[in-house]
């Protein structure tokens, strides 16, 4: 589950990531995306007579978030903090004072 939400100044982008280590994401920002690939590594495995049990998932992802504003990509802040990844993507100058005229009639 991803959270996108927009300020004057920035993007702000929460994803769910539980039972990933941090040193397991890699997280790419471009100008108008970002993109997180991951890898769960830990199970649940149990066996009992002879049946075999996975609990949880594990494998490879990648998520590819598209932006709605243009970011300065070489100014982001992340944090990673029970299972959810924040990033603080600040917007590029041009997009914050970006002023569009609408002419009526």
């Amino acid at each position: 589950m991803a959270e996108l939400e927009e300020t004057p100044e920035a993007i702000i982008l929460k994803l769910e990531v539980p039972g990933v280590n941090p040193e397991d994401l890699d997280v790419q920002v471009s100008l108008d995306g970002v993109a997180i690939t991951g890898e769960r590594k830990s199970t649940n495995h149990t066996e009992e007579k002879g049946v075999s049990r996975s609990e949880f998932r594990y494998g490879k992802f990648r998520r590819i978030i598209p932006l709605p504003t243009r970011i300065q990509n070489t100014q982001v802040q992340a944090d990673y903090k029970d299972g959810i990844l924040s990033l603080t993507l600040p917007k590029a100058e041009e997009e914050k004072n970006k002023v569009v005229k609408i002419t009526l009639g």
